[in-house]
């Protein structure tokens, strides 16, 4: 059931809409370089703490389980509607940058995990806020408008990487400047941006609306395609850097190379968003989708190529492996119920978070058991079914009356 279309309200110039949404995208770079700050310095972190590699893999994980329930309890107490999502920014980044600085007083993986899960929940008031403000300034554009913001969010983080690369940094340096940058980022979020005339309700989480929604065929759709999405990113972006240590001989060219893999992805999200409004948001979402599950098949067999090579193929992956994230939630957001969107959302980036564990998991193991190319190829099969259920939506949106513009991404949302 697709929702009512907004109520009219005064059009902001757009002069104010860029700046917004500029500021906002700054503001979310630096308060996401927290998230992969220990993938950042993993290496050393192992050695320092004498870490087995499963425990090198639940730090990383950590982070993913502390957004879940992050992002659960803050739908299920409204609090994006209790406290506006600039002052919610800032209080995520605080606390993210407070829990990610403990870790350099740590010397174990005993007290880095709880502090790592500390952080991911943090975030979750840090991500889903910034980008709801966002979306509160856009109405026509919001595809491209939360491509940028995804954008964002991919070069932050992909930050700690080139904190590491800068000189080979201790793991202490780098862990304290990316908790530093993290509550910069908050302090601008509050400081120079506000909602939008465009402003939607909080994410209400009410579980009894989870049957209506496993009824509802588009959202189902638009969830595997999330799920496949899910599947192979945060894998990808968390084992990244461990390629490039095995591909390269020089720890900082490593880093680097990680930074500049992850960072392109905001190219590939502010492409795909203009994409999304000029065709569709599952088209966009599809076609991203099968460019990164192609590079998954093979950029892992390069190891031993020319470094040019290596680190040629892993940008283009890198620019198509987030280039979908973005419409994600702007498809839920035109397929489900204005009631019931909260619930969706929330369900959506719950399971898709939780799948992406088994993967961060699994990835080390098979590269251990096969090599490099087996354990990115295992991560194909995500987007190959993601893209397969965003051609089965694009084909059904456009199959009924009325949702053609809907489909081409100016809908309501």
């Amino acid at each position: 059931m697709d929702q009512a279309p907004s109520p009219t309200v005064d059009e902001p110039s757009s002069r104010e809409q860029r700046r917004q949404l500029w500021v906002l995208a700054l503001a979310l770079v630096l308060a996401m370089s927290t998230w992969f700050s220990t993938a950042a310095v993993l290496g050393q972190l192992r050695t320092a703490w004498s870490l087995s590699r499963a425990e090198a893999s639940w730090l990383t994980i950590a982070v993913q389980l502390g957004f879940v329930v992050g992002a659960a309890l803050s739908a299920a107490t409204n609090l994006a509607d209790r406290i506006a999502p600039p002052r919610l920014v800032l209080i995520g980044a605080v606390g993210a940058a407070s829990a990610n600085a403990t870790l350099v007083f740590s010397h174990s993986f005993g007290p880095a995990f709880p502090a790592r899960l500390l952080t991911g929940a943090f975030l979750a008031l840090v991500y889903p806020p910034a980008m709801k403000a966002a979306a509160s300034w856009y109405q026509k554009d919001r595809g491209v408008a939360l491509g940028v913001m995804i954008g964002a969010l991919t070069v932050g983080s992909g930050l700690p990487h080139f904190l590491n690369g800068m000189g080979g940094a201790d793991w202490r340096i780098t862990l304290l400047g990316a908790s530093v940058l993290t509550a910069v980022g908050g302090l601008i979020a509050e400081r120079g941006t506000t909602e939008g005339p465009y402003r939607s309700p909080g994410a209400v989480v009410d579980p009894r609306q989870i049957g209506a929604l496993a009824r509802n065929r588009s959202f189902r759709l638009a969830a595997f395609g999330y799920f496949g999405h899910m599947w192979e990113l945060y894998a990808m972006w968390a084992w990244i850097a461990a390629f490039y240590t095995s591909a390269f001989d020089s720890a900082r060219a490593a880093s680097l190379s990680a930074f500049a893999v992850i960072a392109i992805g905001a190219a590939g999200s502010i492409y795909a968003g203009r994409l999304s409004d000029r065709t569709s948001r599952a088209n966009a979402a599809g076609t991203a989708m099968r460019a990164s599950a192609l590079l998954s098949l093979f950029v892992g067999f390069l190891i031993d190529a020319p470094p040019p090579i290596v680190l040629g193929a892993g940008l283009v992956w890198g620019f198509w492996v987030v280039a979908d994230s973005a419409q994600f939630s702007a498809i839920v957001t035109e397929v489900v119920d204005r009631r019931y969107v909260g619930t969706a959302l929330t369900l959506q980036l719950a399971l898709g978070f939780v799948l992406s564990v088994c993967t961060i998991f699994l990835l080390p193991e098979v590269r251990d058991a096969h090599g490099w190319g087996w354990a990115f190829a295992m991560l194909a099969p995500g987007p190959m079914l993601g893209a397969l259920a965003m051609a089965a939506l694009d084909r059904s949106r456009r199959a009924v009356p009325g949702s053609t513009r809907l489909a081409a991404g100016h809908g309501p949302t």
